[in-house]
C-alpha cells in the first residue's frame, strides 16, 4: 500500500514538474531576450528564476513545489 502511494506521488510530481518546466520555457520564449528560454530548458533551475522575474510567478511556484514534492517522494522511495 505504501509503495503504491509513493510511486503514484513520484509519477504525479515528475509529470507536474515536467509540464511546469515546459510551460515556463514556452513563456520565456515569448519574451525577450529569447536566449533565456534555451538556457532555461537545459539548465533547469534557471527557468523558474527567470520566470519569476518575467512575471510567470504561478508557473515558477508550481515548478518549485513540484520539484520539492518529487525530491520528498524520491527520499521516501529510497528508504
Amino acid at each position: 500500500m505504501r509503495d503504491s502511494i509513493v510511486v503514484s506521488l513520484l509519477v504525479v510530481a515528475f509529470a507536474t514538474l515536467l509540464t511546469a518546466h515546459v510551460t515556463l520555457v514556452v513563456g520565456l520564449a515569448r519574451r525577450r531576450p529569447r536566449w533565456r528560454a534555451l538556457a532555461g530548458f537545459f539548465i533547469a533551475p534557471l527557468a523558474p528564476w527567470w520566470g519569476w522575474q518575467e512575471g510567470l510567478r504561478a508557473r515558477a511556484v508550481l515548478w518549485v513545489v513540484a520539484a520539492v514534492a518529487y525530491g520528498v517522494a524520491r527520499a521516501f522511495a529510497s528508504s
